[in-house]
């Protein structure tokens, strides 16, 4: 357990060593799109998985506006802030900040490749220094006693896989990380846009499996590529964790298989509309607007009859100026109706 009661499945075990407590599925942090209403809504389909936060920049977490990029609600958890930085110093004080907000866990991002990222020298270039990363753990883990854990690349560049994420893992885990996310893919920083570094670099799931082997009793995890939970159980058998990401995003409704071992089950979408609807209206009282809601919502009906029109709606009506939350049980409505017609 956590400080805030939730399991996250992974602990500390005797003598300082993490061990895993239990398989972890996990939302990936995602920029522009893993947000507080994002993450709200996708605990309305699982209570287990692990919520990421986008990435927020150290400097961004001490000096910009706490609330906005920090504030997040409890019906969250368990939820994880990642943090950009390379400044051990600045990434301590951001940790206490973060725990102090009532994050579950803090994790350091060592994987994103874009050019901004690489403009304040972190994110995936950190590969390059693992000892850097090693400092920046270190100094972490003395700031709070939440989890600490980074997530990373194989590699980037010309690196060898082999050796730059042995050199990466060895030092964390010595720093005392308490679990190690892989995406399973190099990140070439020049040449590659982000886009194209989620998509052009082969997978290469096999070398996040020997890395686990190595570390028989760390916490390794692995991203990237994942497009079902079927897969995600099949990676079960060689890693402790799998994190889902624009997969999950664009078709929200596989979350709920998280909580079902056969990973099978309806979803009540009424029961999710109803629960949002409840949360718009709250966002909107605050002077927010729908659509920072809605946006996420619009792969609800992935798949299903209906998902056109759905997906039509909160893509027009609901970014309207002065949208209410009502445009949401219109949506639904609309879906259903949509549904019924096709069925006759």
């Amino acid at each position: 357990m956590n400080q805030s009661g939730s399991s996250i499945g992974y602990r500390i075990g005797p003598a300082g060593r993490n061990v895993v407590a239990a398989p972890v599925f996990a939302v990936a942090p995602m920029m522009d799109w893993t947000d507080r209403h994002c993450r709200f809504f996708h605990r309305r389909l699982t209570c287990e998985a692990l919520l990421y936060t986008e990435m927020v920049v150290a400097d961004a977490a001490i000096h910009g506006p706490r609330e906005r990029l920090l504030g997040f609600d409890a019906g969250e958890h368990p939820v994880a802030l990642q943090l950009g930085g390379s400044e051990p110093g600045k990434l301590a004080e951001a940790a206490r900040i973060g725990a102090g907000f009532g994050y579950d866990e803090i994790n350091l991002n060592v994987g994103c490749p874009s050019d901004r990222v690489q403009s304040g020298t972190f994110g995936a270039c950190l590969m390059r220094t693992p000892e850097l990363v090693a400092d920046c753990v270190s100094a972490m883990k003395r700031a709070t006693d939440l989890p600490v854990t980074v997530k990373c690349r194989i590699g980037v560049d010309d690196q060898d896989p082999e050796a730059a994420l042995d050199a990466v893992a060895d030092l964390v885990f010595a720093a005392g990380a308490d679990a190690l996310w892989v995406h399973a893919r190099k990140a070439w920083l020049q040449g590659l846009s982000p886009k194209e570094n989620r998509e052009i670099p082969p997978l290469d799931y096999p070398r996040v499996y020997r890395l686990k082997a190595k570390h028989a009793g760390r916490f390794v995890g692995i991203n990237g590529g994942i497009q079902t939970l079927a897969e995600a159980r099949a990676h079960l058998d060689s890693v402790d964790g799998v994190m889902l990401g624009r997969a999950a995003y664009h078709n929200p409704r596989m979350l709920a298989g998280i909580d079902r071992p056969d990973g099978e089950g309806d979803v009540d979408l009424a029961a999710i509309v109803d629960a949002m609807k409840d949360y718009a209206a709250r966002h909107i009282e605050r002077g927010g607007r729908l659509a920072h809601v809605s946006r996420h919502m619009t792969g609800l009906m992935h798949g299903l009859p209906g998902a056109r029109r759905f997906r039509q709606i909160l893509s027009t009506d609901a970014a309207r100026p002065g949208a209410g939350p009502e445009v949401l049980d219109h949506a639904f409505a609309e879906a259903m109706q949509a549904a019924a017609d096709q069925a006759a």
